[in-house]
């Protein structure tokens, strides 16, 4: 839209370019078909240059348009063409003629709209309309017209001179004398159609444009400050989530400072008891000890007397039961023992369930705000307060009514801010796409109409510069080999970067996220530093870098918006400023 309304006057080739695809596959076909047409209507002896001069016109037509000799000339649009000379044949009282669609058909190689047949009282006049549309791709095809019955003798200035002792249909492109001429087709002219220049239409295009123009300007001038109004938004709630992640942080670290008390306490306390064990285990041994001792004195002691072998026997069996008592409270101390490593390993494996809670409730909490941890905080409130052993008082009932209501606000709160993050983030995304799918329409538009080098233009990402690597090569080469070098260059590491199975990156970890590098240790790139330098090596990087980036799945080059200036991807803004800056220089041009 911006290119046509900048140069109306080349408006014509540019439309013809764009139906020249068309154009040409339906020459090849309606060559045949409008040569056999026209040699019906007028008899072969008409068209001496025959069938090779029907194809050369159509060719001319599909190429390049028509020219205009006066741009000041007054056309009946939209566009028309005259007819006249119909064969027609008398017939049941009336004259009768071919119908609009048989026009039509024989027309088809001009694209006509439709052919419409002029009658009166008495039958087909022998003349006919054809309408070919409003837009300049219509103008187009109503000068091939014209300028094909001209080529043949069958143009206006030949209707002119021959009136009717020539047979065949004449045609032209309806002008203002066409419609004020009295008669069929000067009525039906001047009630379906208006008289204007080629400027005339120009400008009211020009017009239309400009208003479409400032229409989209407006539009994305209101989306551009709704989606900053979004990004405020947005930067609150992070805000407001980053205050209560570090609260979260904050009470987790508290829980962990007392859980590792608890567990140091824990630990005290079991090695106190098996200290303790210890030192009663040795007490034991040393009596034992002394009472195995005094037993040996004893039996020393029985061979001397009978009277001390009875107090013997009876001391021995004193020592047995004390040994016995002695031996059972081993034994209870070694069950006692038993419980200890029982109970040592019972703390561990609490520690470790206190550890894997820990662990879960670190990756919950890492999951959830913080108004689901002071939910949490309330719960267990309520459920200490109400099983808090004793006769309730009011003030109890106070603060559990208290606590029932902070946690319904709490609730509340954490689903208002849940409903308003999913609302903001539809939007983004809604706003967002909005404005992809106009940089998609816009690199489109630029790639048909940018020329030179400007400031904003498309960059294919990924695709390697070939004038560069010329000039690269060119410091060890002279310029003939250096254009050949690059050339081969540029041929073999554009099939490489295209490979899917070469991917010459490395992972590295930048500010907590991963990002891919070029990997210095690939083979092929260091023979390529090598053998052509740093500077070719950095450009065949480059380039792989940006593919790596835009594109990593296809791995072909993509156009994308760039700031030459800046050296780096161009901002919406930025394009639109920059096509606005060139219409408007074009314009003051014209």
């Amino acid at each position: 839209i911006f290119f046509v309304s900048k140069w109306p006057f080349t408006r014509v080739k540019i439309l013809i370019r764009i139906r020249k695809e068309r154009a040409c596959s339906k020459s090849e076909q309606n060559i045949e078909s409008l040569f056999q047409q026209h040699a019906t209507g007028v008899g072969s002896a008409a068209y001496p240059q025959g069938r090779d001069e029907v194809a050369r016109q159509l060719q001319l037509i599909a190429m390049e348009p028509q020219a205009v000799q006066n741009r000041d000339d007054l056309f009946v649009w939209p566009w028309m063409g005259v007819l006249v000379n119909v064969p027609t044949e008398w017939k049941n009282g009336r004259h009768v003629g071919e119908s609009g669609n048989r026009l039509k058909e024989k027309l088809s190689c001009f694209c006509p709209q439709k052919v419409i047949p002029l009658w009166n009282y008495r039958g087909h006049t022998g003349n006919a309309i054809v309408e070919f549309g409003k837009d300049w791709t219509a103008f187009n095809n109503a000068l091939a017209f014209e300028n094909h019955f001209e080529s043949e003798g069958y143009g206006k200035l030949d209707w002119k001179a021959y009136k009717h002792r020539r047979p065949g249909m004449f045609g032209w492109v309806a002008r203002s004398d066409d419609q004020k001429y009295p008669g069929p087709i000067g009525d039906y002219l001047h009630k379906n159609g208006d008289l204007k220049t080629i400027a005339d239409v120009e400008n009211e295009e020009a017009r239309k444009t400009n208003k479409l123009v400032a229409n989209l300007a407006s539009q994305i001038e209101v989306k551009r400050r709704h989606v900053e109004e979004l990004e405020c938004k947005y930067n609150e709630t992070t805000t407001s989530l980053d205050m209560i992640m570090e609260q979260k942080d904050q009470l987790l670290r508290a829980y962990n400072e007392e859980i590792h008390k608890m567990q140091q306490l824990a630990r005290r306390h079991s090695q106190r008891i098996i200290d303790e064990n210890q030192k009663l285990r040795s007490e034991l041994e040393s009596k034992m000890q002394n009472l195995d001792l005094r037993s040996k004195q004893l039996d020393e002691l029985v061979a001397r007397s009978e009277s001390d072998r009875r107090n013997l026997e009876h001391e021995k069996e004193k020592n047995g039961v004390k040994t016995k008592h002695l031996k059972m409270a081993t034994l209870v101390q070694q069950r006692a023992d038993e419980n200890v490593l029982k109970l040592v390993e019972k703390h561990k494996l609490e520690k470790q369930v206190a550890l894997d809670k820990i662990i879960k409730l670190e990756q919950q909490l890492d999951a959830k705000q913080k108004l689901e941890l002071e939910i949490k905080q309330l719960q267990g409130k309520l459920e200490v307060m109400k099983h808090m052993p004793g006769e309730e008082d009011s003030e109890s009932k106070k603060r559990i009514d208290e606590l029932s209501e902070e946690l319904q606000d709490k609730y509340d709160e954490m689903d208002a801010m849940e409903s308003l993050y999913h609302t903001l983030l539809i939007k983004e995304r809604k706003s967002n796409d909005e404005l992809q799918d106009a940089r998609k329409k816009l690199i489109d538009g630029l790639q048909t109409i940018t020329t030179g080098r400007a400031n904003i233009g498309i960059k294919r990402m990924g695709e390697l510069d070939l004038k560069s690597l010329a000039i690269a090569c060119g410091r060890k080469l002279s310029k003939e080999d250096a254009e050949v070098t690059a050339a081969i260059l540029c041929s073999k590491w554009e099939a490489d970067i295209k490979k899917p199975e070469w991917h010459p990156f490395r992972v590295v970890m930048v500010n907590g996220k991963k990002r891919e590098l070029i990997s210095e240790d690939d083979a092929k790139l260091q023979t390529l530093r090598e053998e052509y330098g740093e500077e070719v090596y950095s450009l065949v990087t480059k380039a792989l870098l940006e593919v790596n980036e835009y594109n990593p799945h296809g791995r072909y080059a993509v156009p994308e918006l760039w700031n030459y200036k800046e050296g780096r991807k161009a901002t919406l803004k930025e394009a639109l400023q920059h096509v606005l800056k060139q219409w408007r220089t074009h314009k003051r041009k014209r």
